[in-house]
């Protein structure tokens, strides 16, 4: 965890071309005699009249050869989360032998998408030139469910991580970030490659709750059995095994976990796909689900608060910084869900102090999203309540 590859900072007030300036040459600065290989940059909404005029002077003064990003309300700059917030957020990284593409994608691009060869084709990258993908994403103009699963036909396993951008609380319009030009539809989408590989930590914000369990009966998003037993009397027992404390603060807050690798011999935390559970019938038996479950699949109940969330992402922070013990990372990206922050946890800072306390000190930008991308076993997902970090790591 050197330092010395990644920077980070927040820019609190409004548009100051000489203090922007200014402050992006301080910036490029910090990193000393490393040559910036990339830029990650978000913004508020109040910047957007500025968007342009700020990328140009932020990629000549930082001395930036590929800046990405989007808009938010929501910043995050080190450890420190910025919600609500005016200003903009930048990070530098030097990344030594990395081989960087990016590119912007539009929605008329996500319906022609057919088959794996499509994006690989408009990318002009095949799977084996790349290590894993970030990208940014504006949710009102793009088909982002659709998106990520053409995406997957054409790269997974490779990784992508990142998130959909927010702009002000009343109006559905958003920015996404490429070098200069500022769009206001589509993604962008970022390739990293060569030395430098993406290593992803997907908090979900729930935690276990039972046993794992086996679905017997499923008809699309219904589940009318588990183990042979009618699916509501499974939910209600597992929830009637909860204390007291744990009930109350559950209440409300369930959800499911469909195992996305049956082929494992136990299952853990981060081997679920966490979905909502959006209703349940006592006369029938059944419940709703927002997914479409297998008959076969392996599932477990999921607990989302503030303590849950927090349990999640340290146990997953842990277990990262386990597996990469010894290697070199460079810095970080966090895509945290705009449902997360002060107004679950109850408190500022929680989920990029966490990712400092692990693995800092690292440069690590990032903003609170609309939704968040990152994988679950060998696929990509669209997540909701999830901290999405992703971590730039020498191969």
């Amino acid at each position: 965890m050197d330092p010395d590859y990644s920077v980070a900072a927040h820019w609190a007030g409004g548009f100051d071309e000489a203090g922007l300036q200014q402050w992006a040459e301080q910036l490029r600065g910090q990193l000393r005699s490393q040559p910036v290989a990339l830029g990650l940059v978000f913004m508020a909404p109040r910047f957007f009249p500025h968007a342009r005029h700020a990328l140009e002077i932020l990629r000549v003064h930082a001395q930036v050869p590929l800046l990405a990003g989007c808009s938010s309300q929501g910043l995050i700059s080190g450890a420190r989360e910025l919600e609500d917030d005016h200003g903009l957020t930048l990070a530098l990284y030097a990344l030594p032998g990395a081989e960087l593409k990016a590119f912007h994608f539009s929605q008329s691009q996500v319906e022609e998408a057919n088959g794996p060869g499509y994006w690989r084709l408009e990318t002009g990258i095949e799977p084996e030139n790349t290590n894993g993908w970030l990208a940014f994403i504006d949710p009102f103009h793009l088909d982002s469910e659709t998106w990520l699963r053409t995406w997957n036909e054409a790269y997974a396993p490779l990784p992508v991580l990142g998130g959909l951008a927010s702009g002000g609380p009343q109006e559905h319009r958003t920015q996404v970030y490429l070098n200069g030009d500022v769009f206001e539809e589509g993604g962008v989408g970022l390739s990293v490659g060569g030395d430098v590989r993406l290593s992803g930590v997907i908090s979900q914000g729930c935690t276990p709750i039972g046993q794992t369990w086996t679905l017997t009966k499923v008809d699309q998003n219904i589940i009318h059995e588990i183990g042979n037993r009618p699916a509501y009397e499974i939910l209600s027992s597992t929830f009637n095994a909860l204390s007291p404390s744990e009930q109350r603060s559950a209440r409300g807050r369930l959800f499911i976990g469909l195992a996305v690798n049956e082929y494992l011999e136990d299952f853990r935390r981060g081997d679920f796909l966490i979905r909502n559970l959006l209703g349940a019938d006592p006369q029938s038996g059944s419940i709703a689900v927002g997914a479409l479950p297998r008959l076969g699949q392996t599932v477990q109940f999921q607990r989302h608060d503030a303590e849950a969330a927090s349990e999640d992402m340290g146990e997953l922070l842990k277990r990262a910084r386990q597996e990469l013990e010894g290697a070199t990372i460079y810095g970080g990206c966090l895509c945290s869900c705009n449902g997360r922050g002060r107004g679950l946890f109850g408190r500022p800072d929680h989920d990029a102090d966490m990712v400092q306390r692990h693995f800092g000190p690292i440069g690590v930008a990032g903003f609170f999203c609309n939704g968040e991308i990152g994988p679950v076993g060998d696929r990509n997902f669209l997540h909701g309540y999830t901290a999405s970090l992703a971590l730039f790591v020498k191969k």
